[in-house]
């Protein structure tokens, strides 16, 4: 059942699409470079997103790609990074990159990040002095711990490395610097034979996988950590809470000892790469019956349902890219001759909806 190295598995050559964007223009993926003294290489100072983009009948369609944006922009704020860019700017790109590569589906990558003023160069800790860069990126990402592990569960094991706590560095920010204890705890999940590991907190209780978040199933109820355990606020996270209500399952959120994980009914990781993965083992200790479980399985039917088009989601949680591209090229000709837009016109973007953007600021809040 389990490896003995994590180090051997063969990782697929991913389909990229061709097309970056850099600071408001596309660019050439050849052409993506950064000087090897940029501030990020040296201490780590970015901030990221991960978005997935799933073929529907109706054209590609990105999931919540507003709310991973806005939490996008939380990042950025946490960490001081004030830049020029608005939630549109960046929901706008993803969508037009979406429609270059020609991918029915894909992984969306944002990164901001302290960059090199090569004629003007500053060294050191101090993070003011270097101007700031963005770019996204696309490709095709298949399942993240494997084609099977949807179906079957992975086997996983608590890690020795503690999540960050949270006056050190701010888990509620999705930074990259976070990401190297992320790499601590993967490395010695995959050394030691498992798929992924789950973190403790700065106390000892469950926080998340390496970059995944968790949840528990326990006498027919749902169960994952709150945000004061170190957890990336997850837009999957909060996707599963919200199907979970439509389905009539008690969701709640709470600490959960170590030995809670060994004991119970079901366990399954959510998130971006991740979507909702069983977990059929613990440190070598079976979960229920070793494999998926029923709650988790409805949960994953009513999840990949939504994110194919062929159910309604409990909010517009799909940018269809057609869609949006079709809008555009209304609103190109609907101009009138002195270069302004028409009034029946409308943005190439899906409106900002009041509640989408509250919540997006509810998932960042403790």
């Amino acid at each position: 059942m389990f490896s003995t190295s994590g180090k051997g598995k063969e990782i697929a050559t991913p389909r990229i699409c061709d097309s970056v964007w850099r600071d408001g223009e596309f660019i050439k993926w050849n052409d993506a470079r950064v000087h090897v003294m940029s501030h990020v290489l040296h201490y780590g100072s970015s901030v990221f997103e991960g978005i997935r983009c799933y073929a529907t009948k109706h054209g590609p369609a990105i999931f919540r790609l507003r709310e991973h944006m806005q939490r996008f922009l939380n990042s950025a704020k946490i960490y001081r990074m004030d830049h020029k860019w608005k939630i549109d700017d960046f929901c706008d790109a993803s969508v037009e990159l979406v429609r270059r590569s020609g991918l029915d589906r894909c992984y969306i990558r944002p990164i901001l990040f302290r960059s090199l003023d090569e004629e003007h160069p500053a060294f050191g800790v101090n993070p003011f002095p270097n101007p700031l860069a963005c770019y996204i990126g696309a490709w095709d990402w298949g399942k993240y711990l494997g084609d099977e592990a949807i179906e079957k569960g992975v086997d996983v094991g608590v890690a020795t490395w503690s999540r960050l706590t949270p006056n050190s560095m701010p888990a509620m920010a999705k930074s990259g610097a976070n990401y190297m204890n992320s790499q601590l705890i993967k490395m010695e999940a995959l050394l030691n034979g498992y798929s992924e590991g789950i973190a403790l907190d700065d106390r000892g209780y469950v926080s998340e996988g390496s970059g995944e978040n968790i949840f528990i199933v326990a006498n027919g109820v749902v169960n994952t950590p709150p945000l004061s355990s170190s957890i990336l606020p997850g837009i999957t996270r909060d996707s599963v809470i919200q199907i979970c209500g439509e389905l009539g399952i008690t969701v709640k959120e709470r600490t959960i000892q170590r030995a809670a994980l060994y004991v119970a009914d079901e366990l399954f990781f959510s998130g971006t790469a991740a979507e909702i993965t069983p977990i059929r083992s613990v440190d070598r200790i079976t979960i229920g019956n070793g494999g998926r479980g029923d709650i988790t399985e409805k949960i994953q039917k009513v999840f990949f349902e939504i994110t194919s088009g062929e159910r309604q989601a409990p909010g517009p949680w799909l940018t269809y890219v057609n869609e949006q591209k079709a809008a555009t090229d209304r609103n190109a000709t609907s101009t009138s001759d002195n270069g302004r837009p028409a009034e029946a016109g409308g943005s190439s973007a899906t409106p900002v909806e009041p509640e989408l953007v509250a919540r997006a600021h509810a998932l960042a809040a403790d």
